[in-house]
């Protein structure tokens, strides 16, 4: 089978990005999270079979509300646990793109789906602060235990948006814990898409996930870089003992 390994983005894009407010010299200027990040790896997961076992993917795919013939992609997709779901549930008419930044995850990843035949798969290398995605490809984006990991949220968000079609959504599952111990608050979460234009529709706590499903959709605007506000990562400023976010209908 062909697999797509598509490392470069058009120079074009990177062009109409020069002379907006927020940049400097054609380079664009991003906040620094007012938070530590966890390092990259470092946190291990149960076997496929233990998490197929509490139902994780299928929870997850089922709040998503995902269906045949969608395309998606997975963010950090690491081994491919979410990927090779992903697929049989979008099926022969749908796409999904695997993303990761880490060149071994993705060669293992792409025997991986030449082995399982796997012909609705492409794969990507995206970078620390970009996920490199295509404009206007997705109806879901899937960040599944890694948001906490991204050095970079501002920036990376910020350069996701574009990716979402219309009716599109992100996808994000985490823990609610310290930032460099592999988790995010909730609260903090939703303040970080929120400044770079995302708009929470759907929050559930979720004990089969290990943590919480959080689901955004992009508004109808996003900010210039140099618009962007970073959120306070301090309990203090997150309204410590406020609630989480509400679970609101989806759009």
């Amino acid at each position: 089978m062909s697999l797509r390994l598509a490392l470069l983005l058009p120079v074009a894009l990177l062009a109409a990005c020069k002379g907006q407010a927020g940049f400097d010299d054609g380079e664009p200027r991003f906040p620094e999270p007012d938070r530590p990040v966890s390092e990259i790896g470092s946190n291990q997961f149960s076997t496929e079979d233990q998490r197929d076992s509490r139902g994780e993917a299928q929870t997850v795919m089922d709040l998503a509300q995902l269906e045949p013939g969608m395309t998606v992609a997975d963010i950090g997709a690491g081994n491919g646990y979410y990927t090779v779901r992903l697929s049989e549930r979008v099926g022969a008419k749908g796409r999904v793109l695997a993303q990761d930044i880490d060149r071994d995850a993705l060669s293992r990843l792409a025997r991986r789906i030449e082995r399982q035949r796997l012909e609705n798969v492409s794969i990507r290398l995206g970078e620390a602060a970009d996920p490199r995605l295509p404009a206007n490809s997705f109806d879901r984006i899937f960040m599944v235990h890694m948001y906490h990991e991204i050095g970079q949220p501002y920036e990376f968000l910020w350069r996701m948006w574009p990716s979402l079609r219309e009716g599109g959504q992100v996808v994000v599952v985490d823990i609610d814990r310290p930032t460099d111990q592999h988790g995010i608050d909730p609260l903090l979460l939703s303040c970080e898409f929120e400044a770079v234009g995302y708009e929470l529709v759907e929050f559930k706590d979720a004990p089969q996930l290990a943590g919480y499903y959080a689901q955004f959709k992009a508004a109808a605007t996003r900010p210039a870089p140099g618009e962007i506000e970073r959120c306070r990562g301090d309990r203090a400023a997150l309204r410590e003992g406020a609630q989480r976010p509400a679970k609101r209908e989806k759009a």
